[in-house]
């Protein structure tokens, strides 16, 4: 999967999304919308890993919830660096895959 490609069709959910719940994503939004996501990821975490209620879930919903959470931190990610232009293939070219052996 292309990060470009990606970047710009979330872009175009995550512009919807603001005008269908009728907010302005300023970039405070961005940052607060990732650190949201984090927390969510680790909610689930906690349930996956036994350490929080189920809360009546099964153990596949929680499962697949903790897995879904993921997929929503790496799009904010995506879409919090596409906010402050920030290449995020070649930064980590730049900071982790120089270290290749």
């Amino acid at each position: 999967m292309d990060l470009v490609e990606l970047t710009q069709r979330l872009e175009k959910i995550s512009v919807g999304y603001g005008e269908r719940l009728g907010f302005d994503r300023d970039p405070d939004w961005f940052l607060l919308k990732l650190q949201e996501e984090v927390g969510e990821l680790t909610q689930a975490y906690l349930q996956h890993t036994g350490r929080a209620r189920a809360k009546g879930a099964t153990q596949d919903d929680i499962r697949s919830t903790f897995h879904q959470e993921f997929a929503d931190v790496l799009c904010q990610l995506l879409l919090f660096a596409h906010q402050h232009d920030v290449d995020l293939s070649q930064e980590i070219e730049r900071k982790w895959l120089v270290y290749e052996a």
